[in-house]
């Protein structure tokens, strides 16, 4: 699957990434192909798993207003599967990764103000199974290579 992509691929994955809605006319002349083979490149990535989905990345407006912070959680080991799904009920919840270290869980937040980033740190800390847990609060962000979608 993916060792079997090649520079043409990795280009279209490239520009899909930084804008998913772009025409598949435009990323063709982009690439220097027919728009049927883009659109069956684009077939194949999606039939092989390689293109899971798309989605929406958030604008400047909405992320300035936003109060960004990692949660760093400790979780009891049988507990795990509960507070996975626990977590992911909560919609300021953005992303949940396995970590290794001190920690088991790294939880980016998303809130639209301080109060209410405490409160949620509240109920996570609450949850039946959280042993320990330690935040960090987002001040800006200095480097980001996901995209703007200029």
């Amino acid at each position: 699957m993916a060792n079997e992509m090649d520079d043409t691929d990795r280009r279209l994955l490239s520009l899909l990434q930084a804008n998913a809605r772009e025409s598949t006319a435009l990323l063709a002349r982009r690439l220097g192909l027919a728009r049927t083979t883009v659109v069956a490149r684009i077939a194949r990535l999606e039939r092989e798993g390689i293109v899971a989905g798309y989605g929406v990345r958030l604008g400047a407006p909405l992320q300035a207003q936003a109060v960004r912070a990692w949660c760093s959680l400790s979780v009891l080991p049988k507990a795990s599967p509960a507070v996975l799904r626990m977590l992911g009920a909560l919609p300021e919840v953005e992303e949940v990764s396995a970590v290794s270290g001190s920690f088991d869980y790294l939880v980016f937040l998303r809130c639209t103000s301080h109060e209410q980033l405490d409160a949620l740190l509240d109920r996570i800390g609450q949850l039946e199974g959280v042993h320990q847990t330690q935040t960090s609060i987002v001040l800006s962000r200095k480097i980001d290579r996901r995209g703007a979608g200029d």
